[in-house]
């Protein structure tokens, strides 16, 4: 049986054609309205934006989503999590992908926080490379798993220098594992910046994707 399919707000292309699709993964305990204003940011033509809830509900309060449970930063039970969502998020992909009719290269990922953690571990396990994935705020689980790689998308990974929830070291940590599977990857500090998004780090963003599409 097939994955219940994901659901939560679409913003379609301004033109009316899509031939690329930017699918945001949110973080832990919010949902998709959290991440779907990215889209009036970005500047990527002929794009249809969706940001899914997460498919269980967030424990530790009465509204929001998670990917997994998250009740400390232990990597080993985070990976855990991602290995149990993974179908879920793979099932929606490729349902975007089909629905548009669309290949993996038209198709970039941007998460936050639990969100990047699934990006980059789903990214990196596909049958065929995604055109990129951006990962704000997160970390890379399985790093010491590089056998299970089956895809090397670029990856732009942004990261807050004061961020108190998902240390600003699992940014260099990740870059490290990435380049060592010659993975392309960019890299950026947001000093000052706590566990968000700001102005700048959403450039950073809307020119890797443009570059990763070739637009």
């Amino acid at each position: 049986m097939s994955p219940t399919l994901l659901t939560g707000p679409e913003i379609p292309s301004a033109s009316g054609i899509t031939k690329r699709v930017v699918i945001f993964l949110h973080g832990l305990g919010s949902n998709g309205d959290d991440l779907i204003s990215l889209a009036e940011l970005m500047d990527v033509p002929d794009t249809h934006f969706i940001s899914p809830n997460a498919p269980f509900a967030f424990d530790m309060a009465p509204f929001g989503y998670k990917w997994f449970s998250l009740t400390q930063m232990n990597f080993a039970l985070m990976l855990e999590g991602a290995k149990t969502a993974a179908p879920i998020l793979n099932h929606f992909i490729d349902y975007q992908r089909d629905r548009f009719k669309l290949t993996d290269a038209d198709i970039a990922l941007v998460g936050f926080s639990q969100g990047t953690m699934m990006s980059l571990y789903i990214g990196l396990r596909r049958a065929k490379p995604l055109a990129g994935i951006v990962g704000y705020s997160g970390a890379l689980l399985g790093a010491e798993l590089p056998s299970e790689i089956t895809a090397k998308p670029p990856v732009c990974l942004i990261h807050g220098t004061m961020d108190m929830v998902v240390p600003f070291a699992a940014m260099s940590t990740a870059e490290a594992a990435l380049r060592a599977q010659n993975i392309s990857v960019e890299s950026h500090a947001r000093p000052g910046l706590g566990h968000g998004i700001d102005e700048q780090g959403i450039d950073f963003a809307n020119a890797f994707l443009r570059k990763s599409f070739g637009v």
